[in-house]
């Protein structure tokens, strides 16, 4: 299965792409996840352009609500030798839901890796992440995910913890790297400052920015997440992702809106 695929995102024309908001890429809130909404653009530039994605950034701009069409429509600003830079407006009817820009492109030009992944178990040897009863039905089913470094939602007790933490997280039956699946595992970083503010912490993506450094074959990615800032109730997060082989895939980042869930209850798990 690809990314397409896992989207359901079917070619109408030769600029305008579409997808059905299923409830594995809807948010426990019943509309569009953020990542999915900027892989939808990512799979439309690629295939509009005929190139591979480099990097793409998506702005948030309202909410495409389950079971709704999505329709994307690509307009490809200027095509280089080597560089295509594209634009992708996703709508809902005549109402704009998100916009993405991105660079598609190819070169020759490489060097040594300049970074490693972390130091962390592998996917068998992680808990897997606990999810409350309301997250269910959502892409969060749709997507396995362990914890490689940090506590589990029902650990977290109020102390605060560090800025860092780690996932391995894989869609069943989706070996095929893409730049779009980065976009989607990317958009963990919306719920990464758990852990720093020992609290479960719910946040709303203002935007989604993907790099791709390279793609190889792995069932499994690790998005190696780092909290840098929460003020004024706007956080800002990276995630670097990881091949299982320890290869740089690319890295993710965001703005995110975020407030506290509710306090855990004694003696009660998530």
């Amino acid at each position: 299965m690809d990314a397409a695929t896992f989207l359901g995102l079917r070619r109408l024309d030769e600029r305008r792409f579409a997808l059905t908001v299923t409830d594995a890429l809807a948010t426990p809130g019943r509309f569009l996840f953020g990542g999915c909404g900027l892989a939808a653009g990512v799979v439309a530039l690629e295939a509009a352009s005929g190139r591979p994605a480099v990097w793409a950034t998506a702005q948030y701009l309202a909410y495409a609500p389950r079971g709704s069409e999505v329709v994307v429509t690509t307009e490809l600003s200027v095509e280089g030798g080597h560089v295509t830079q594209a634009r992708a407006s996703a709508r809902v009817e005549d109402r704009e839901i998100l916009g993405v820009t991105a660079a598609l492109g190819t070169g020759t030009l490489t060097a040594p890796p300049w970074t490693a992944m972390p130091p962390v178990p592998p996917p068998a040897d992680c808990p897997p992440r606990e999810l409350p009863a309301r997250y269910q039905g959502s892409i969060f089913s749709a997507i396995e995910t362990r914890v490689a470094r940090g506590r589990l939602w029902r650990e977290l007790d109020g102390r605060p913890g560090p800025p860092d933490t780690a996932l391995w997280a894989r869609i069943p039956g989706h070996l095929e790297p893409s730049a779009a699946t980065l976009a989607i595992l990317g958009d963990f970083v919306s719920s990464a400052a758990s852990e720093p503010m020992g609290r479960r912490t719910r946040g709303r993506s203002l935007d989604n920015t993907i790099r791709v450094a390279q793609l190889v074959p792995s069932a499994w990615v690790l998005c190696d997440i780092r909290m840098h800032a929460l003020v004024g109730g706007f956080g800002q997060g990276t995630a670097f992702l990881w091949s299982e082989s320890g290869a740089l895939l690319g890295t993710a980042s965001q703005t995110i809106a975020a407030r506290l869930g509710e306090p855990p209850r004694a003696g009660r798990t998530p």
